[in-house]
């Protein structure tokens, strides 16, 4: 165990007492203690990029200086809440709630079925946290550019690019990323890596219950909300993952809960920090979040502009100039949060390759390269049968011909490349709990459904907050529709629409709840009814019978969410609690080879015989999708130092290969001719199906 690994507790002992420090001062907000929770959140999530950013540029991304760095901060988080403390106490404040004591009450005063969805949440959560703690990383992209970019900037110590054939390792944002590196350097290895992401499904549920609550949901839509986002198998599996998917949807969630505050007051400083945070932090970790973000921080500047015009006329004739005057500076505020926090990384890509979004290649491989309306409805149309794939093949078959029907119509080749990511082919099934690709059919549905009636009939949702629901309703819809008008079709897309499906589930929730309302409301009293006459035999749905079968549509609904989820951290894919590959019986090498069980013995055996070779500058020659992450770990010196790997292959025309000639061996993934056409003469080459290796003959 490395000497640093204690120092895990700082960020987490941070965020505890910066809940303290940054409750809210108004006794109206809504979920106080949430929105403390998410305050903290942002402010050690922006303190941890920030921290990288700075001792990157100083070539300072060492473990002693990162220690320092969470020393002091801890120090200062620490003071902050002393003070705050005293503060509350010299003005007659209440201190905050014990959470212990909270939960107590609500278990003393929940119903059965509060009880139970809220017992299944937390079963959820613990299974995941044991999953995520058990096993080893072993996503697929992770292995080949996730990790390798974090032992990358250990080696080098600082963040600038390099020479790779894999492109991903220094074009796309480095957000979770970064938040990676504290694990590595602390640790000094990643076995604590898949609990950012699981971190991040917690803020996520939190997130979206404060939402609920935003929009008028009670305890039980809040439950709802959480207990439907939980059992999605893509949050479920994820939330074990080295994955980047549930970190982005996290800040999105995040967004779109402080978003909402400002359509009831005027926000403040640290309302507009946070907000920046969000949306700096969004646009590090995947920049498709900030189809959500954008429409979010859209609403919040309408909320704000709408503070100029009160209920109530007043004197003050120059408020609405005053209002517009602050809100367009709130507005510049929070983008200039926002370029401190993404922007080093994307001068960097400027610097690289003159655009700040990377090169033609990455701009041209996932955005949508055709927008005349056909087009998009085609895409639209792809992705909606993607992301709601369920395990009837029929079904599955009928619509997938239906879309391609549609497409011949309007005259779109459903196939085109340049609305369709790589040579991928339509319809792909995504219904299996694999955390790249399962489908939400459940969850997504009940989002669509929820949308759709909070825009015609936001009141029967929620009288009190229709104006706000139907303006969030909105902006999910118009986040939709921006993602499939910008990004390509392809067999992996559900989980880049995940940020979507977090913001969106507050709707479920809520109109779940409204249905569990209406079916449980005395006939005699909807809707203007006295309870004195005999009851409109309609109901306020319009059939009083139609009520009492929507419930039990509803639940069953939910026993069938419930059965996802289980199913999904117990035999979920390439992370499972039972079965074969679990993560109770399966050794940690293996474990990270679930998806190549056939490379893991290839791995060694060529990491051996470099090793058995003393070699100490080691040559890479690997293809875009190849797995880097294993040379990492296999060729480490003996006292756990990094080792000195060289790409003999480089996409990045400012970073040339390495010269082979100049390293004393060659590891080699993928290819063997690519790897054959490298070797210096005398040299010899030993490979199996996957790996191989090169020595010159005096070793």
């Amino acid at each position: 165990m490395s000497a640093g690994f204690p120092l895990v507790l700082a960020p987490v002992a941070s965020l505890a007492l910066l809940t303290v420090a940054l409750r809210p001062r108004t006794v109206d907000t809504t979920a106080p203690r949430r929105l403390a929770v998410i305050r903290a959140t942002l402010a050690v999530g922006a303190f941890a990029v920030l921290t990288v950013e700075i001792l990157g540029a100083l070539r300072l991304l060492t473990a002693p200086a990162f220690a320092v760095a969470w020393l002091l901060f801890l120090a200062a988080s620490a003071v902050a809440a002393v003070r705050r403390r005293r503060a509350d106490a010299g003005a007659g404040r209440d201190a905050a709630t014990i959470p212990g004591a909270a939960l107590t009450g609500f278990w003393r005063t929940a119903d059965r079925g509060e009880r139970l969805l809220a017992g299944t949440v937390g079963g959820l959560l613990l299974v995941g946290l044991l999953v995520a703690l058990l096993a080893a990383p072993n996503n697929f992209d992770s292995q080949t550019y996730h990790l390798p970019k974090v032992e990358r900037w250990v080696a080098q110590g600082d963040l600038s690019f390099w020479a790779t054939a894999i492109h991903r390792q220094v074009t796309i944002p480095p957000g979770a990323e970064y938040l990676l590196l504290h694990l590595r350097l602390f640790t000094g290895g990643d076995a604590l890596y898949n609990l950012v992401q699981w971190a991040a499904g917690l803020v996520c549920l939190l997130a979206v219950a404060r939402v609920t609550a935003q929009l008028g949901g009670g305890r039980r839509a809040q439950l709802l909300t959480v207990f439907v986002l939980a059992s999605t198998p893509m949050v479920a599996l994820q939330s074990t993952s080295t994955q980047t998917d549930l970190v982005c949807a996290a800040w999105v969630a995040c967004a779109a809960t402080l978003a909402l505050d400002g359509l009831r007051r005027q926000a403040g400083a640290g309302d507009l920090l946070a907000l920046g945070a969000a949306t700096g932090m969004t646009a590090l970790t995947k920049t498709n979040g900030l189809l959500a973000v954008g429409p979010l921080l859209v609403l919040w500047g309408i909320g704000q502009l709408r503070q100029a015009y009160p209920d109530r006329p007043g004197p003050r004739l120059r408020r609405p100039v005053a209002t517009t005057a602050r809100t367009v500076g709130a507005s510049v505020l929070i983008l200039l949060v926002a370029v401190v926090v993404v922007g080093p990384f994307l001068s960097r890509s400027y610097v690289e390759f003159g655009h700040p979004l990377g090169p033609d290649r990455l701009r041209e491989s996932v955005p949508m390269e055709r927008h005349d309306p056909a087009s998009v409805l085609v895409n639209a149309l792809r992705i909606g049968h993607t992301a709601l794939d369920t395990p009837l093949t029929p079904v599955r078959e009928v619509t997938a011909e239906a879309i391609i029907a549609v497409a011949g119509l309007v005259g779109v080749d459903p196939q085109d490349r340049a609305i369709t990511f790589g040579q991928e082919i339509f319809p792909e099934p995504s219904w299996y709990p694999d955390e790249d690709r399962v489908s939400f059919p459940l969850a997504g549905a009940l989002g669509l459904v929820g949308a759709v009636v909070a825009l015609r009939r936001p009141v029967r949702i929620s009288p009190d907050t229709a104006g706000a629901l139907r303006g969030y309703a909105l902006v999910v819809v118009v986040a939709v529709l921006l993602h499939t008008a910008m990004i390509k079709w392809q067999p992996w897309g559900n989980r880049l629409l995940l940020y979507a499906l977090a913001v969106s589930v507050p709707l479920a929730g809520l109109w779940l709840e409204s249905v569990f309302r209406r079916s449980s409301r005395p006939a005699a009293s909807v809707e203007g009814g006295r309870g004195d006459g005999p009851a409109d035999p309609r109901g306020p749905a319009g059939g009083g019978g139609r009520r009492p079968v929507a419930a039990t549509l509803a639940v069953t609904v939910l026993a069938t969410c419930a059965l996802a989820g289980v199913l999904a951290v117990s035999y979920g894919f390439p992370r499972r609690l039972v079965g074969t590959g679990s993560v109770l019986t399966t050794s940690e090498w293996e474990s990270r080879f679930l998806r190549r069980p056939q490379w893991a013995q290839e791995y060694r055996w060529a990491a051996d015989a470099v090793r058995a070779a003393d070699a100490r500058r080691i040559g890479l020659s690997q293809r875009n999708d190849d797995w880097e992450h294993p040379w990492w770990l296999l060729l480490r010196d003996a006292g756990g130092g990094s080792p000195e790997l060289l790409a003999l292959q480089s996409v990045l025309p400012d970073r040339p290969a390495a010269d082979p000639a100049s390293v004393d061996a060659i590891v080699c993934t993928g290819s063997r001719a690519l790897c054959a056409d490298l070797l210096p003469p005398g040299w010899r080459l030993e490979f199996r199906s996957y790996v191989g290796y090169a020595l010159p003959a005096a070793r």
